[in-house]
């Protein structure tokens, strides 16, 4: 199912969110001109084994990791989600807590996965545990929203409105399924189920405690 639009509309221009999308994809464009593009990966990626706690900078691709993607169509699904998503969220809680949402969600996405594969040696890369905690925030501010979405049926793509607690819950279910799957799999690589995982759950969370303390000082906007 890929999100097209949704029904609530924008609180003014996402400043914010628009420049999230547009610095991640210069990231990536960086990234893909690079001289040596397996080498800008591993240098700004988060490889778990070379994690070191008592060493400071060993600890930063748990945030650089996020503005990394491993392809076009990698890049391009996760900039749609943020894109049709992301603008309530600020339009919501302003930029002070959308940022704190976004960044806090992909970083204990990254340490959801990091803690299940400690040893391995597979760059991590990608804003999809970050985009999760978006999701996971909108699931609990707008359960009323319908969100416009592609689907297939019988070989043919239509547009269909579907609630926003059903897309987002069984896009939720589907990540726990396939992150169970993902346990038992011989193969190494793939998608990083447990981080969407981990960064759905921190956006839920922190929409709850954060939701009651909303005020004009934290509501900043650009």
């Amino acid at each position: 199912m890929i999100p097209i639009s949704d029904s609530i509309k924008s609180k003014g221009f996402p400043t914010t969110n628009v420049l999230l999308i547009v610095f991640t994809v210069f990231v990536f464009l960086e990234e893909i001109v690079s001289p040596n593009p397996d080498s800008f990966i591993a240098k700004y990626s988060l490889i778990p084994q070379l994690v070191n706690f008592s060493n400071t900078s060993t600890l930063l691709p748990f945030i650089t990791a996020i503005f990394l993607h491993g392809g076009f169509l990698h890049i391009v699904s996760n900039m749609l989600f943020l894109w049709v998503f992301g603008d309530n969220i600020e339009g919501y809680f302003g930029v002070l807590f959308f940022l704190f949402i976004y960044f806090a969600s992909g970083i204990v996405g990254n340490i959801t996965q990091y803690v299940l594969a400690p040893d391995s040696t597979i760059p991590m890369l990608g804003a999809s545990g970050a985009i999760a905690g978006i999701l996971g925030s909108y699931f609990i501010l707008f359960p009323n929203s319908k969100i416009k979405t592609l689907v297939p049926f019988f070989g043919f793509l239509t547009i269909v409105d579907i609630p926003a607690t059903v897309m987002l819950g069984y896009w939720f279910l589907l990540q726990v399924i396939s992150g169970a799957f993902s346990l038992t799999a011989t193969s190494a690589g793939g998608i990083a189920f447990f981080a969407h995982i981990g960064g759905f759950a921190t956006g839920i969370i922190l929409t709850l405690l954060m939701r009651p303390f909303i005020s004009g000082a934290f509501n900043l906007r650009l």
